[in-house]
């Protein structure tokens, strides 16, 4: 009869799609069977105590008020900012860094060469390029790793090797001036973020951080190169897209609090201000068109960290406007 039997093109239609749906089910299956392997392998890690541990958080560091960011962002409350679909899992005993390029002696290091280096704590904000005025791309965190300084001379760079391209598993590239990686500050490869090992998501086995850089020229997560290169010889990932090729953290603030509506009467207006690797001297108020009022400081473990500030407002009833301004340490 008409219709008893299926049309031969539906069949191998039908066929095709079954087969691409087992595809893709495979993948999915070797997908998630490779994230628990990972996920497994991170939860063996044992990190080392650090050689030269981070100074404690000042009392005072965290007001504690409704609102305000804490002073030390949980890794789950993090952002990430990155470039990958799906997120990488590398094992860290497959993990290799490779040193190479403008270099005198190349080599490779394995994530348990990097464990037995000794290691260096730092709490370090980081921050994203694409941060709105007022924005949440921002987080303070307590980084454990290897400074970079150590083992860019360990290779022996050669002269006119401004730049440190640091590649990606994925192929993502960042170019880091060689001289913000060997002036002394704590440019590290971390392994450790709040006294764990680096979240997935956030470069495990290694990335790097390096303070007053935005991390696009910088924060490079699951890293397996350094490579000396030049400005002129190479642009990394975001230049060609119109990005510029150094990039200094711009001395920010915003306000977390009072959000929307607030009641009339002595309020506290609060936030927090940053500029790392120059640090915050002032940070000032402003209630519609009205004078500057200098706000309060709380205290910070370094220059590196953004730091919370506060101002008591006696407001008015009626709708009004608060602007914030930060000065930092250069003026």
């Amino acid at each position: 009869a008409t219709g008893a039997r299926p049309d031969r093109r539906q069949l191998l239609r039908t066929a095709a799609l079954l087969a691409a749906g087992a595809a893709v089910a495979g993948a999915g299956g070797r997908w998630l069977a490779r994230w628990r392997d990972v996920a497994a392998a991170r939860g063996e890690v044992t990190l080392p105590p650090p050689a030269d541990p981070a100074p404690p958080v000042p009392a005072g560091a965290d007001l504690g008020l409704p609102d305000l960011a804490r002073y030390v962002t949980s890794n789950r409350d993090f952002y990430r900012i990155d470039t990958a679909i799906v997120v990488p899992r590398i094992d860290p005993a497959s993990w290799r860094l490779r040193i190479h390029g403008r270099v005198r002696r190349p080599y490779t290091v394995t994530f348990d060469d990097l464990l037995a280096r000794p290691m260096v704590e730092r709490y370090i904000t980081l921050t994203c390029v694409s941060n709105p005025v007022g924005g949440d791309l921002i987080g303070n965190a307590r980084w454990l790793g290897v400074p970079v300084a150590e083992l860019l001379r360990a290779a022996g760079p050669l002269p006119g090797a401004d730049q440190v391209v640091s590649r990606s598993v994925d192929g993502w590239t960042c170019g880091t001036p060689t001289e913000a990686l060997l002036d002394g500050r704590d440019a590290l490869l971390a392994v450790g973020m709040n006294g764990e090992p680096l979240p997935l998501e956030h470069g495990f086995p290694v990335r790097m951080v390096v303070p007053g850089l935005y991390g696009y020229v910088s924060a490079c997560k699951w890293i397996t190169e350094l490579e000396l290169s030049r400005f002129d010889d190479f642009d990394a990932y975001w230049v060609p897209r119109g990005w510029a090729p150094r990039a200094p953290v711009k001395t920010q603030s915003r306000i977390d609090t009072p959000r929307g509506r607030a009641r009339a009467g002595t309020v506290t207006v609060a936030g927090v201000a940053w500029a790392q690797h120059r640090g915050i001297a002032a940070v000032e108020v402003q209630v519609d068109d009205g004078p500057w009022q200098p706000a309060t400081l709380a205290r910070a473990v370094s220059a590196d960290t953004w730091v919370q500030w506060s101002w008591r407002w006696d407001a008015t009833p009626g709708d009004h406007r608060l602007t914030v301004r930060a000065t930092d340490t250069h003026g």
